[in-house]
């Protein structure tokens, strides 16, 4: 999690991740382990935690944002690896096509062009008056 440890935004993301997980028969502590590494480090802290995380031989890795992904994808390729990604996750190389991954990451990217009609008909719908539309993207990483 790209959070310091006591975000509230953070926070409630993994309260929400683990009563989801329950409403679908998997219980934290039970037929579950989660662990959750907080912080918002640099690139070195993401492989710092990558490396312990598969230290601990999980049998899947949620990887939230596009940077733990890489990391991830460096350090192993057997481990399956689940992302949340913010940008085009072909084109960053992290599958080989969407429909079809490959290797041992799969996922879903929050910036999917296709969605962007179904976003300005709820606009519209939430705001009928709405008439001129900014959008601005950020590919992130500086590139």
């Amino acid at each position: 999690m790209l959070f310091a440890e006591n975000d509230p935004d953070g926070q409630s993301r993994s309260v929400v991740f683990q009563q989801e997980l329950e409403k679908r028969g998997w219980t934290v502590g039970g037929n579950l382990t989660i662990d959750f590494k907080w912080g918002v480090g640099d690139d070195d802290w993401i492989r710092a935690a990558a490396a312990q995380l598969l230290a601990r031989a999980p049998d899947l890795v949620l990887a939230n944002s596009s940077a733990t992904v890489r990391p991830m994808q460096q350090a192993t390729r057997t481990v399956p690896i689940i992302f949340i990604a913010g940008g085009d996750p072909v084109a960053d190389g992290f599958v080989q096509s969407l429909a079809y991954p490959g290797g041992n990451l799969t996922g879903f990217t929050v910036v999917e062009p296709s969605l962007g009609t179904k976003l300005l008909e709820l606009l519209k719908e939430i705001a009928p008056r709405v008439s001129y539309v900014t959008i601005m993207l950020n590919k992130g990483g500086g590139k």
